[in-house]
């Protein structure tokens, strides 16, 4: 597999309890911000935003293993997975930035709808083909610290994965 896109932002202060860990309703806040930023990176953000086209999230589910808290900086990766007719869904992985522990996951079902009537429509081939590539290997960095090399990355260098 090449390496997924990869969103990073840093934990604020509001998003946070009392003990300074991440509320779990934000991780769904999180998805958003970096699915939008992945589709941007494919190209569809203006057709699924703008135009023609949108999608409707119409199942989560999001497994928590480790907090995230505080002014964190998270690395957000997101693969696609599946492809339906109208549906995809894309897989999500959070970690601290430059680390391979896994803070949580998540599995995302999107449904393509028509922006004006909001009923399903099939996924575009250019769509469809851009999601089969497996996304492409960039990244966005609203938090400005992305680590030049995480051991994420150089474990999958050192494997000969992109």
């Amino acid at each position: 597999m090449t390496t997924p896109f990869r969103y990073y932002l840093r934990v604020r202060y509001g998003e946070c309890d009392a003990q300074k860990v991440v509320f779990n309703v934000h991780y769904g806040h999180y998805i958003d911000l970096a699915v939008l930023e992945f589709l941007r990176s494919l190209g569809f953000a203006k057709l699924l935003v703008n135009g023609p086209l949108d999608y409707q999230l119409v199942k989560q589910t999001i497994e928590w293993k480790s907090p995230a808290r505080f002014d964190e900086t998270l690395e957000i990766s997101v693969i696609p997975r599946h492809q339906g007719n109208t549906s995809f869904s894309l897989g999500v992985e959070f970690r601290r930035a430059g680390e391979d522990l896994i803070l949580a996951t998540a599995e995302t079902i999107y449904v393509l709808v028509d922006a004006q009537r909001l009923t399903k429509t099939p996924l575009p081939d250019e769509f469809r083909a851009a999601l089969a590539g497996g996304g492409i290997a960039a990244c966005v960095d609203h938090a400005d610290s992305t680590p030049s090399a995480s051991p994420s990355a150089a474990r999958r260098s050192e494997s000969g994965q992109q």
